[in-house]
């Protein structure tokens, strides 16, 4: 007997869960698709796992609704609407079954009589069946609108529950700037918030409590819209209505799917909106991912334009006063013993070639003696020499070469001694030589080892490069090369060609990459495989391979199809086939091939003689482009 002490509800049969389970194993839906209404026999029934039918079925119809429940997502809701001109019986246990016919889920309820139109009462009753089960994620209902009936609540929530799933939220009145607390009425970018009011907040500590909420004297509660995880999803889109920062903006949620409410963080950005840049030309900007300017500069130094590879105006105005227009090998002599920027002390030490290719190439070998070692030459001595202008063919200095060594010489020349012409006897007069006599005579000498004229000590230096810094940095005349047009002969540059003029075939002054060369090619060399060609070498294809005809016919229409391993891209030209049988029998044949096209042909096998059986597989070759 049915009092207040009496339990009723309902959960699934054993054969119910294991259906459940396997489906959930093969990743197939769960379709639970009838209810079954019983009187239970006049009784009180208690529901068991281990039912396989009701008591007393009463009455079977497909379910009009199935759908998880909104409070307790491990509780399945069932409901069927009884039109008024069914019933005429006692309501007092239910059941489900599925697609299959499988009794899944059983369940008891309070006694309800459900009369007949006869008798008066043309109302519809909804039976609604909640079931336990440990999981609805993988549950489905097909409905048939031609048998079944749909409650207006019914219809109601589920345009809702579509609604709510819309990327496109109702909009909200403020959005935060930084963390609050969420509860109470309180002031949010400038503006005070009212009970009722929506409110995007996007700036929480803990980013999985950011979203859309309803504010409220008390605790705050997530929007109807955005309550679920289901209803917040990937790309989000938010109007925000007022706020002195963020008025009159729209808010996207970019984080990633999957999205678990309140266990995932919640990231917003602003797409459209202020972004506190004032209207106005601007020479520097900067631009977010959406293509937005959220910051505007107009600085009037490279500096401020980012540009740091670059001399300063006290560096230039510094390179500029040192410049000179001194061609590489220009000897120029500096009264003081440190080396200027862009020369070298005529020390007759070797450098390397590398290091100043420049005036490697302009000296040569001239002042090379044999010991350099490899990429090396040597610079002229000068130190402690007076230079000398070459002859040249003048002749006054004849037979010398250019960087040629000379030792000091004294020029021939004569000296003044008196003499007598007839001297007395003896020895004659004192300082006279007598007339006509010749003999040695030796002159007291003063002076040092060389001989010189007045002089200034200078340093003797020779121009090694132009550019201002290291030579073995940059090489303007060696970079003036590279960067001519480069050919067999000729050093350089040399462009890498555009698809378009590699296929043009025109071009004979750019280079084609490996990647290029190979382009349009592709093979597989396998029991049935292909070549094909690059258009620019003619865009041919090959191909081969075998299949089966079943001996049946001798004639067109008794053909098979055989497909090719690749369609042709454009046409086919030949197929030739062979056969080479597995059959019984005793006979000859061969194959013939027709209706050839860019993804295959039909064959046929021509039998010679009859008492064939079995099959034949012919091999092919095929050619088209």
């Amino acid at each position: 007997m049915v009092n207040q002490n009496s339990i009723f509800g309902g959960m699934l049969t054993s054969l119910g869960a294991a259906k459940k389970t396997n489906c959930d194993a093969l990743g197939i839906p769960w379709e639970p698709s009838y209810m079954l209404i019983g009187d239970a026999n006049d009784t009180d029934p208690v529901p068991s796992p281990g039912q396989t039918q009701l008591i007393r079925q009463v009455y079977r119809a497909p379910l009009n609704a199935l759908y998880v429940s909104p409070t307790d997502d491990k509780v399945l809701i069932a409901e069927l609407v009884l039109p008024p001109e069914v019933g005429g019986w006692w309501i007092r246990e239910l059941a489900i079954e599925d697609k299959d016919g499988v009794f899944c889920a059983v369940a008891n309820v309070a006694p309800s009589y459900k009369p007949l139109l006869a008798q008066g009462s043309g109302r519809n009753q909804v039976v609604r069946m909640h079931i336990i089960t440990n999981g609805t994620s993988n549950i489905q209902l097909k409905i048939d609108p031609s048998v079944v009936l749909a409650t207006r609540s019914f219809v109601e929530q589920r345009i809702l529950e579509e609604l709510n799933k819309q990327d496109f939220k109702h909009s909200v009145l403020v959005a935060t700037s930084g963390a609050i607390a969420l509860s109470g009425l309180q002031m949010i970018d400038s503006v005070a918030l009212a009970a009722g009011n929506r409110v995007l907040v996007k700036n929480q500590a803990q980013a999985k409590d950011n979203g859309l909420y309803v504010a409220a004297a008390g605790a705050w509660s997530r929007t109807q819209d955005a309550d679920t995880s289901l209803e917040v999803t990937p790309g989000l889109f938010v109007h925000v209505e007022k706020g002195a920062a963020n008025g009159d903006s729209v808010w996207q949620l970019v984080t990633d799917a999957p999205i678990v409410l309140g266990t995932t963080d919640l990231a917003f950005e602003m797409v459209a909106g202020h972004t506190g840049v004032n209207a106005g030309s601007y020479t520097k900007v900067t631009v977010d991912k959406y293509g937005r300017v959220i910051a505007g500069t107009s600085p009037n130094t490279l500096a401020g334009h980012g540009i740091t590879d670059t001399y300063t105006k006290p560096e230039i105005e510094s390179i500029i006063a040192q410049a000179s227009s001194l061609p590489v090998g220009s000897i120029v002599a500096f009264p003081k013993g440190s080396v200027p920027p862009g020369f070298l002390e005529m020390d007759g030490n070797y450098k390397s070639i590398a290091a100043y290719p420049d005036l490697a190439a302009y000296l040569g070998t001239t002042f090379n003696k044999g010991d350099e070692g490899a990429g090396n030459f040597r610079l002229p001595e000068s130190r402690g020499e007076f230079l000398r202008g070459w002859d040249h063919g003048r002749g006054v200095d004849a037979g010398r070469g250019l960087g040629s060594w000379q030792a000091d010489e004294f020029k021939s020349h004569t000296h003044r001694v008196q003499y007598g012409s007839n001297p007395g006897s003896g020895l004659g007069s004192p300082g006279y030589v007598s007339a006509g006599a010749l003999s040695s005579v030796g002159l007291e000498a003063t002076g040092g080892a060389e001989t010189r004229p007045r002089n200034l000590a200078v340093m003797w230096c020779i121009k090694a490069w132009n550019a201002p810094i290291n030579q073995g940095n940059i090489d303007v005349a060696a970079l003036a090369l590279l960067a001519a047009q480069a050919t067999e002969v000729n050093q350089g540059t040399a462009k890498v060609a555009t698809q378009v003029q590699m296929l043009a075939d025109t071009n004979d002054s750019v280079i084609v990459t490996p990647k290029k060369l190979r382009l349009g090619f592709a093979a597989s060399l396998t029991a049935n495989g292909y070549i094909a060609f690059p258009t620019w070498l003619g865009g041919l294809v090959f191909q081969w391979g075998t299949g089966v005809l079943q001996i049946g016919g001798n004639s067109a229409a008794d053909a098979q199809l055989i497909s090719f391993p690749i369609s042709f891209p454009s046409e086919c030209f030949v197929v030739i086939a062979s056969t080479a049988h597995a059959a019984t029998g005793n006979f000859d044949s061969m194959v013939q091939t027709h209706s050839e096209t860019k993804d295959g042909f039909r064959a046929f096998c021509n039998l010679f003689n009859s008492g064939g059986t079995g099959s034949v597989t012919p091999k092919y070759f095929a050619v088209g482009r």
